[in-house]
């Protein structure tokens, strides 16, 4: 490879790792804002699951959410077992498995019956709040993605430099074997004249 062109390369090189190294960061900054968002935010909703074992949160209807039994919904992988194993299960009972559009519709036809009414505004506040603890656990979904492609961007980084480390290392050999030929010349040259 000629000097030139290792130089050029050796450039993109260092460019290549702080692209790397700035994308990696900003990447990890994502992660923390969006984790530490969702945090804060579900922190102050103060939403609980109930005691393991209680009747609300009984082992033979919800096995798969004694493991949060009395826990606050403070991230994303909480607010997802809230949403459709706790909350989503109890919507189920409201109106048969219906959901809220169709009680509303139901409801809209005959406005009169205040057993539809109720049904529908514990759908509406429910599938709304489900849908809320959902789109939260998106977002975390989404920092966690941001936090594991920072982690593939940075161990990039870190095999360009090793790159360029490597380059580096034979530019100096080959510039070292190119000096000492001719510092050798130079000193047969200086012992012949004398």
């Amino acid at each position: 490879m000629t000097r030139g062109l290792r130089i050029r390369f050796m450039v993109l090189q260092v460019g290549l790792i702080g692209i790397l190294l700035f994308c990696a960061g900003f990447l990890f900054w994502g992660n923390s804002f969006i984790q530490g968002t969702i945090h804060d935010q579900m922190v102050a909703q103060k939403i609980y699951f109930p005691a393991s074992g209680s009747a609300g949160l009984s082992a033979s209807e919800f096995p798969d959410l004694q493991q949060y039994g009395g826990q606050q919904v403070v991230n994303g992988v909480q607010a997802k077992a809230y949403a459709d194993g706790f909350i989503g299960r109890h919507l189920e009972k409201v109106a048969g498995g219906k959901t809220y559009s169709e009680v509303s519709a139901a409801s809209m036809a005959n406005p009169k019956d205040t057993k539809l009414a109720g049904q529908v505004q514990t759908l509406f506040r429910g599938e709304t709040l489900r849908g809320l603890l959902l789109n939260a656990y998106g977002w975390w979904m989404v920092g966690q993605y941001a936090l594991y492609a920072a982690v593939g961007l940075a161990i990039a980084a870190g095999a360009v430099f090793v790159a360029f480390a490597v380059e580096v290392a034979l530019a100096l050999r080959e510039r070292q074997k190119v000096r000492t030929p001719a510092a050798t010349a130079g000193r047969r040259s200086l012992a012949g004249t004398g």
